[in-house]
């Protein structure tokens, strides 16, 4: 028989699931993708429902492996990724969700991370995690659904629920229940786990009053984790890849080397740099995370985390209807030559990297009457690019260089003017790759190293396939006012402005 040489990526993302069949060049060979709810049941609140998540990645699954003409026998594994913060607990015996998930984006444990803040705590938190004490990482989110759902917490003490990022949620699932285990990339953002040990951590989990019998098992990113249930698809197919969806799209960009860096626009935007075997300490309020995890060797990463990028341009579409596709926002940018004074600071769920301000609100500035939907577009592509400038800026200091290039992936990438804007922004080379959907390619990577797919980093780097390179081209004294202008509308949205922020 001959050895499977396809992979299955799910790719389960904040606003849509897909799942996308690749070969042994890492071309996608079939795609479906669904959109689904977001559910706001208060100000600040997001939540999704877990069963609208398995329904679109089963029946995505289904219909990508049947387009493309192959049956589940000739896929070699499975790779999951997926939005890392959002968390979901589930009773073990009934494998049913105790209440919706709990969003990354979601801001109603800010209250909670303020008050252990209180204590003194956030130091002693961010040299283990990596991670500031904020409402956009799942640990705070468990404890309140322990505490608002009746019963939940007593059902947890005595080992009755699971707890899980979505991953782990879908592995479940995908399993028939046989397998609780997660990553070390989506571990590593619960406040829970000390990324130097690479192990859930006691004290953690007492002051987060998370129990740790709910907690999954930890694991490199790639390996067998287990096969599906026999019920699911016309063969059992090897789970065989699972990482949180920016890590994996740095896998996907083939940043194997210290010092590469990519960025991805999606829903948020994420910039991650390669630190390699060091797991550096961010002094410009970035993130240490790990990258990845093969054969039980770390590499990690500093990371840059922006809540709104595409958001902003769906908020136009569906917010205030001034459009009806995002990919109108490229026409318009071009139809107008500048923002007409206009900035956007999109901080619809308060402001992350390197800002950490959850009570931050969304702000534009520099209304007047001559301001056009065009312009409004505008802003908000360029606000993209300015808190990309933020990240790289505090990259740049943490690091001692800016990176020799930026690998962009993501939707929002297909806009040309915005890979411009970005390159003139960061005074770096914008590269684009051939196939955008690096975070799916990501998943496939790691599922294809466990099954034989590719045989190593070297292996997946002969198939990263550049698309175009945009190199800088403003000239300095008409980028100076537009950061400057840019600093002073962010320094009028921070409720605590820092310093350097004015």
């Amino acid at each position: 028989m001959t050895q499977p040489r396809h992979i299955l990526a799910i790719d389960q993302g904040t606003t849509s699931t897909r799942c996308i069949v690749f070969d042994a060049q890492a071309r996608a060979c079939a795609t479906s993708q669904r959109e689904f709810a977001q559910h706001y049941p208060q100000a600040g609140w997001v939540e999704h429902d877990p069963e609208d998540i398995w329904r679109d990645t089963l029946e995505t699954a289904r219909e990508a492996i049947a387009q493309s003409g192959l049956g589940a026998a000739a896929i070699a594994g499975i790779g999951i990724t997926n939005q890392r913060e959002t968390v979901v607990i589930w009773n073990r015996e009934t494998g049913r969700p105790i209440h919706n998930a709990i969003v990354w984006q979601d801001r109603r444990t800010a209250a909670a991370c303020q008050a252990l803040k209180d204590q003194g705590v956030e130091d002693m938190v961010r040299s283990r995690t990596g991670l500031l004490l904020d409402p956009y990482f799942s640990g705070t989110k468990v404890a309140w659904l322990l505490d608002n759902v009746p019963g939940a917490r007593a059902d947890a003490e005595a080992g009755r629920l699971a707890m899980g990022t979505i991953d782990c949620f879908l592995l479940w699932r995908l399993t028939g229940g046989a397998v609780h285990a997660t990553d070390i990339t989506n571990a590593s953002r619960t406040l829970l786990f000390d990324i130097h040990r690479q192990q859930w951590d006691e004290e953690l989990c007492q002051l987060l009053r998370v129990p740790m019998a709910i907690l999954p098992q930890v694991t490199d990113n790639s390996g067998i984790f287990g096969h599906t249930a026999p019920d699911l698809f016309d063969a059992q197919i090897p789970i065989a890849g699972l990482v949180g969806d920016q890590q994996a799209a740095l896998f996907g960009q083939a940043c194997f080397e210290r010092g590469m860096a990519k960025s991805t626009y999606g829903t948020g935007c994420f910039m991650l740099l390669n630190t390699g075997e060091t797991a550096p300490v961010s002094r410009n309020r970035l993130l240490t995370t790990p990258a990845y995890r093969l054969n039980g060797k770390t590499t990690y990463a500093l990371e840059g985390s922006i809540f709104v990028a595409g958001a902003a341009i769906k908020w136009l579409r569906d917010g205030l209807g001034i459009i009806t596709h995002a990919r109108e926002t490229n026409d318009m940018a071009t139809q107008v030559p500048d923002s007409h004074g206009v900035y956007m600071v999109p901080a619809f769920v308060g402001l992350g990297a390197p800002h950490w301000d959850p009570d931050a609100r969304g702000a534009i500035y520099g209304l007047t009457l001559g301001a056009t939907p065009a312009h409004l577009a505008r802003a908000a592509l360029e606000a993209v690019a300015y808190q990309s400038w933020d990240l790289l800026e505090a990259m740049a200091r943490d690091s001692g260089a800016a990176p020799a290039a930026m690998r962009v992936d993501g939707g929002m990438t297909a806009n040309d003017w915005l890979c411009q804007f970005l390159a003139d922004m960061l005074q770096v080379p914008v590269e684009r790759p051939e196939n955008l959907e690096t975070t799916a390619l990501g998943a496939a990577f790691h599922a294809g190293l466990a099954t034989g797919v590719w045989s190593g980093l070297d292996d997946l780097s002969r198939t990263w396939r550049g698309r175009d390179v945009q190199q800088p081209a403003m000239p300095a004294e008409r980028r100076a006012p537009l950061i400057a202008g840019w600093r002073d509308a962010l320094r009028r949205t921070l409720t605590h402005p820092a310093p350097d922020a004015a």
